[in-house]
């Protein structure tokens, strides 16, 4: 059922696509939003496409991601699903977001078995000190489901780039709704709050990247830190790690932001 009013949404409404064919599908979730389509909805939102056309043996690996239109929250977006191999290990997807005929977004997604290995984490995770659940709430605005905290530090007031984040009500155990949740998350803020620019900039995603490395539990908190690089040429390029609260590194990503300059107001 197509939902028209934000109030009440869950993560589970945003996650949700209806199958239209064998690999096409849209989205339940619509509502009205004078901004952009959020872009972490439709790259979950694409990886649950992807997910459900591979065997129930195979877990999401990786999403890369190419933001093309900026999308509309009040129309539904369909997923054209483009099977390119399935291998005794992995299976590979193409897949493109389109709304109204016009193609938003493009991505490439890589599943795998399950397997055994040595596991090693070389760097442990950021030092936060104190507790998640006793820090000031860090609003979230249409991004539904997401209980978000801001830790003490510097932080830039609109794009902080450390913060606790768990997931409200979403059932455990389903590796293909826990990665997507993972890629709901990571495009929440940049790295731009880690620069000291003079210029106020209006960030909009270029691409975007994401690698699952371990199993998370979704309803405990995890911290998610995002570390800018480079800025050049109004491109900017950062990458970012969401780890448990155990200090296990569940996921690394990466973005390519465009950064121009934000209008100013007449005096």
């Amino acid at each position: 059922m197509t939902t028209y009013s934000s109030a009440g949404t869950s993560l589970h409404d945003v996650l949700q696509l209806d199958r239209i064919e064998e690999d096409l599908f849209r989205s339940r979730l619509v509502y009205r939003d004078e901004r952009a389509l959020y872009g972490g909805q439709i790259a979950a939102q694409v990886l649950v496409a992807a997910g459900r056309t591979v065997a129930k043996d195979r877990s999401p690996n990786s999403l890369h991601l190419y933001y093309l239109r900026g999308g509309a929250a009040s129309r539904p977006t369909e997923f054209r699903v483009q099977r390119d191999r399935d291998g005794r290990t992995f299976s590979a997807r193409r897949v493109v977001a389109v709304q109204d005929g016009k193609v938003i977004t493009t991505a490439s997604c890589s599943f795998s078995v399950e397997a055994s290995g040595p596991d090693v984490q070389v760097a442990p995770a950021p030092a936060v000190p104190g507790h998640p659940e006793d820090f000031p709430v860090y609003p979230a605005p249409r991004m539904f489901g997401l209980d978000c905290r801001l830790p003490p530090g510097p932080h830039s007031a609109e794009w902080p780039t450390r913060f606790w984040a768990r997931a409200v009500d979403l059932p455990p155990g389903d590796s293909l709704m826990e990665a997507a949740t993972l890629t709901y998350l990571s495009d929440r803020s940049n790295g731009i709050g880690g620069l000291d620019l003079e210029v106020p900039v209006v960030p909009a995603s270029l691409d975007h990247a994401i690698w699952f490395h371990r199993r998370v539990n979704l309803s405990d908190w995890m911290l998610m830190d995002l570390v800018p690089h480079t800025l050049s040429a109004e491109r900017m390029w950062y990458t970012g790690t969401i780890h448990d609260r155990a200090g296990v590194l569940a996921a690394s990503l990466a973005q390519e932001l465009l950064t121009r300059s934000r209008p100013t107001s007449p005096s």
